[in-house]
């Protein structure tokens, strides 16, 4: 069976992702570009957005390592993309500018790997 090196690498990089987010989700916001204690109601759904990106991840990463087809699972981790940046444009003119290139960027970005990843071919045997 195949490998798909790409599944494994968004795998990795969506569950590790997720998992900072519920180990410290204060640490891991500060990386995405806020300094300051969000609150309590945003810590919660930053964990919500950790559990969300550990599960698709690790089913990524899992589909990978299976030989799995991985397309749905890129797929799902564009989807997940998408739904932050049309959460994060509701408020994209209260984000600092930083914010705003990191995480509504950062979206894009996993909005274009998850579709690359869904609409690619299944890898192809080593021989």
């Amino acid at each position: 069976m195949p490998t798909d090196r790409a599944a494994l690498v968004a795998g990795s990089i969506r569950l590790a992702s997720g998992v900072s987010f519920l180990v410290d989700p204060l640490r891991a916001n500060r990386l995405w570009g806020e300094p300051d204690d969000p609150g309590p109601s945003a810590r919660l759904l930053l964990r919500s957005m950790g559990y969300r990106d550990a599960l698709i991840g690790g089913l990524l990463l899992a589909a990978a390592l299976r030989g799995d087809d991985t397309r749905g699972w890129f797929l799902a981790s564009g989807g997940a993309d998408a739904a932050d940046l049309l959460g994060g444009m509701s408020v994209h003119h209260d984000l600092k500018r930083g914010q705003q290139v990191i995480g509504l960027g950062g979206a894009m970005v996993g909005i274009g790997v998850g579709l690359w990843g869904a609409l690619r071919g299944r890898p192809r045997s080593d021989v």
